[in-house]
C-alpha cells in the first residue's frame, strides 16, 4: 500500500521540492527511514540527523530546509508545522493500510429490538446493545462492548473491544474510545448519617462532544443530577478519572493518570501533565497548563503554566526541608520581632 509523493501533497498541501513521482510506502523515524519512507523534522536540534537520513523525502519547515539542504539530497515537503503535517500523513497511510470492514451485526451480538442501528454501522462479536440505544452511520463497535439503555453513539465513532458505555450516555461524531474505558459509571456520591454512608443515586448522564478520544481504562462518571460534560475535541489519555458533574472544555488534553474530582469546571485549550490532580468544585480558566504531578487545590482564573510539586531530592535532604517548612511560622515571628527591635533602636538613635 504505497502512494506517490505528489499525491500525498495533493491531499495534504505543502510545498513539494523534488520528484512528485517518488513512491512512498510509509513513515519512519529519521534514523530508521529507508528509500521507500518519508520522515519528518519537527525539532531543529535533530537537523544533523535529518541531513544524514536515508529517507526518500522529508517533512520540515522552511528554516530547517535551508539549514540541511547541503547535506540532504532527497525530496522535501515544506510546511509551517511539520509535526501536524506528520500527523495528517500518518492518518493518510493508516487509511491506505486499513483492512476493509463490512457493515452489519455479528450473529453473536445481543441487540434489543428497540435499539436503532444504522445500516452502515459495524457491530462486532458478543456486543450487547440495550433498548433505546442509537448507533449512528459508520460506527464500529468492537467485540465485547456494552451499550446501555437510551445511549447514543454518533456517526463514524469507534469503540475498541470491551468498552462499557452505560445508559443515558451520549457521544458525538468521530469519537474514539479505547478498550476498558467505562463511561457512565456511578459518581462517588454519599451522605453521612451518624457515621454511616447513604448512597445518593446518580441519575444524570455523560455528554461527550465530537472528535473526542478517551484512552484505555479511563473512567468518566455520570452526573448526580445534571450530566458530566466532555466538550468537542477533548483528548483523554489512559487511566484517567473524571468524576461526576465535571465539565472539561473543548480541545483540552490530559495525559495518563490525571484525576479530576467532582464538579470541577475546566476551561478550553488546557493541558494536564501525567498524574496531575484537580480538587473538586474548582474553576480553571481557558489556556491553563498544569505540570505533571501537580495538585490543583484552588481555582485558577488566569491563563498560564502552573506547577505544584516539590523537586525530587535525597530522602535525608527532603526530611531536612520538611522540618524547615514546618518551622516557617516560628521563623517568621522571630524575623518580625527582630525587625521591630531594629526599627525601635534606629528611631531611638535618630
Amino acid at each position: 500500500m504505497s502512494t506517490r509523493l505528489g499525491k500525498l501533497v495533493e491531499a495534504l498541501g505543502g510545498q513539494l521540492i523534488g520528484d512528485p513521482a517518488i513512491v512512498i510506502a510509509g513513515i519512519a523515524p529519521l534514523d530508521a527511514a529507508g528509500a521507500s519512507h518519508i520522515s519528518f523534522l519537527s525539532n531543529s536540534k535533530f537537523r544533523k540527523q535529518a541531513g544524514l537520513t536515508q529517507a526518500a523525502a522529508l517533512i520540515l519547515s522552511a528554516d530547517d530546509h535551508a539549514s540541511i539542504a547541503a547535506t540532504f539530497d532527497g525530496a522535501c515537503i515544506i510546511t509551517p508545522n511539520p509535526y501536524v503535517y506528520y500527523a495528517r500523513a500518518a492518518q493518510y497511510f493508516e487509511k491506505l493500510h486499513a483492512q476493509p470492514v463490512l457493515p452489519g451485526v455479528h450473529p453473536t451480538a445481543v441487540v434489543d429490538p428497540a435499539a436503532r442501528i444504522a445500516a452502515t454501522a459495524t457491530i462486532g462479536p458478543y456486543v450487547t446493545i440495550e433498548a433505546g440505544a442509537d448507533i449512528g452511520e459508520g460506527c464500529m463497535i468492537g467485540s465485547g462492548s456494552f451499550i446501555g439503555r437510551n445511549a447514543s453513539v454518533g456517526p463514524d465513532t469507534l469503540f475498541h473491544p470491551n468498552v462499557t458505555f452505560l445508559s443515558q450516555c451520549r457521544i458525538g461524531e468521530r469519537g474514539i474510545i479505547q478498550s476498558g474505558a467505562v463511561i457512565g459509571g456511578d459518581g462517588f456520591g454519599f451522605a453521612n448519617e451518624h457515621g454511616k454512608w447513604i448512597k445518593i443515586p446518580q441519575t444524570g448522564g455523560v455528554r461527550i462532544g465530537d472528535d473526542v478520544e478517551i484512552g484505555a481504562n479511563t473512567t468518566v462518571d455520570r452526573g448526580a443530577l445534571d450530566d458530566t460534560v466532555i466538550e468537542d475535541g477533548v483528548k483523554l489519555d489512559n487511566q484517567i478519572q473524571i468524576a461526576h458533574n465535571v465539565v472539561v472544555g473543548a480541545h483540552t488534553a490530559m495525559a495518563g493518570c490525571v484525576g479530576v474530582a467532582g464538579s470541577a469546571k475546566i476551561g478550553r485549550h488546557c493541558t494536564f501533565g501525567g498524574a496531575a490532580m484537580v480538587a473538586g468544585h474548582l474553576q480553571i480558566a481557558d489556556n491553563v497548563h498544569i505540570s505533571s504531578g501537580s495538585l490543583v487545590s484552588r481555582s485558577i482564573l488566569e491563563p498560564g503554566v502552573y506547577t505544584g510539586f516539590y523537586p525530587l531530592a535525597k530522602n535525608a535532604d527532603w526530611e531536612k526541608t520538611a522540618v524547615i517548612v514546618r518551622n516557617l511560622d516560628t521563623m517568621r515571628d522571630k524575623l518580625r520581632a527582630m525587625e521591630k527591635t531594629i526599627k525601635a533602636m534606629t528611631e531611638k538613635k535618630n
